[in-house]
């Protein structure tokens, strides 16, 4: 199977609304991560159709979840999810930021090439940006530590914004660390995400800034 063919199945079985010129754009961002990854090593997935499984139909999960105007993936990497939501809801203003500079330096090379105007790349730590607007939604696929993601990106969140954390099992260890009880914020969802070709669990974890 090609890696068309089965971006194609996978968002027809997750029921996603992601038009062909959209999926042609995702399969150009595959193809520079694959180019790039035998340079920079920035992704430890290899194999390309599991690249469309699990860098693609993953990020992809949480499309019908992000419902606002501006969002900041943290922990950027490759451009997982950010640039693929970006490529897939081109009305939303996307940031990535990353403190690696090549995965920056990537993912400006990615804006570039397949056009995403609605694409910002920042390279350095999240503690020190200080961006004119604040962000209405926060996620991350790469944190490991809710409580610490909170804590970072706290003085980046808009009144009532929704911080998504991309979680394999639910990470129950997580909530009962005092670091989260010291917060003050409680998971206001935990939503179970379905990935097409993917046997293992995946979940989303939704908590509010009200």
């Amino acid at each position: 199977m090609t890696q068309a063919a089965l971006l194609s199945a996978g968002v027809a079985e997750m029921g996603l609304g992601v038009s062909l010129e959209a999926q042609q754009k995702l399969l150009s961002y595959l193809s520079l991560l694959q180019k790039w990854n035998k340079v920079y090593n920035l992704t430890a997935v290899r194999d390309p159709l599991e690249m469309v499984t699990l860098h693609l139909l993953d990020s992809l999960s949480v499309l019908p979840y992000v419902k606002a105007k501006s969002l900041l993936d943290v922990g950027s990497g490759g451009g997982l999810p950010g640039v693929v939501l970006a490529i897939c809801m081109p009305q939303l203003q996307v940031t990535t930021i990353d403190a690696v500079q090549k995965k920056a330096i990537f993912m400006r090379q990615v804006k570039g090439e397949l056009g995403l105007e609605n694409l910002q790349v920042v390279h350095g730590r999240v503690e020190s940006i200080q961006p004119t607007e604040k962000f209405e939604v926060i996620i991350s696929r790469a944190f490991s530590d809710i409580a610490l993601f909170i804590k970072a990106t706290q003085h980046l969140i808009a009144k009532n914004g929704r911080w998504l954390a991309m979680k394999g099992l639910v990470p129950h260890h997580e909530f009962e660390r005092a670091e989260f009880d010291c917060l003050g914020i409680i998971p206001s969802e935990i939503i179970s995400l379905r990935v097409a070709g993917l046997n293992a669990e995946r979940h989303l974890v939704v908590l509010e800034n009200n």
